[in-house]
């Protein structure tokens, strides 16, 4: 299947998220890849996440970009090489990208229950209006985890906790976004964040200011 959804976020930014439904072979006929990732992609056990890798590099062409044009450093942060900002995501049979021309960061999880049994390791201020008896508690948790790993992806500093460092005030699902911040060695940072659902899953990222 070709690009699932675009978000035009602003003039500078933009989400594209893909799904999965080719096969290895389907997706990685069309791609010139790098020396490095053909050796990552062919060294993953796992075909779901050969698939997702090579989803990735599907949403690059979308935005005109080559795997040439990407880079890690050593925390595994990617960047393009012309200087735009860009965070990427894969869950199960969703991937997406991010690019702007300031600093982003994207998540997409798939909701599933077992995150009630983990929130005490990612929630902390959030326990204040979240209601573990309400419908929408795992669709909440899961907006939560995905916003917070977006902030971590943004920041990329290692020794953040999301427990301890990062808080999402409260939201309405139907509203699509809400304000995150990090409160991290004295130093408080904002962000306004958004988020969509489509068939049992959460994409979350950080939209940068104007």
């Amino acid at each position: 299947m070709p690009l699932y959804k675009s978000v035009k976020i602003n003039h500078n930014t933009a989400v594209k998220i893909w799904k999965i439904e080719e096969s290895y072979d389907d997706l990685i006929k069309v791609l010139d890849l790098k020396p490095q990732s053909l050796e990552r992609v062919l060294g993953m056990k796992s075909e779901l996440h050969q698939r997702g890798f090579l989803s990735i590099r599907h949403l690059l062409r979308e935005f005109g970009y080559t795997d040439q044009d990407l880079f890690y450093d050593e925390y595994g942060k990617p960047h393009l090489k012309d200087g735009n900002y860009i965070s990427i995501t894969h869950s199960f049979t969703f991937s997406g990208v991010i690019i702007s021309d300031k600093e982003v960061g994207i998540d997409i999880e798939k909701q599933r229950d077992k995150i009630g049994v983990i929130a005490k390791k990612f929630v902390d201020y959030e326990f204040n209006y979240l209601n573990e008896s309400s419908d929408d508690y795992v669709r909440k948790l899961t907006v939560i985890w995905g916003i917070k790993e977006s902030l971590y992806k943004l920041f990329a500093t290692p020794g953040m906790l999301f427990k301890e460092h990062f808080l999402v005030i409260p939201f309405m699902l139907q509203d699509g976004e809400t304000v995150a911040w990090i409160d991290y060695k004295e130093k408080k940072y904002r962000y306004n964040s958004a988020f969509l659902e489509f068939e049992g899953f959460t994409c979350a990222y950080i939209v940068p200011n104007e």
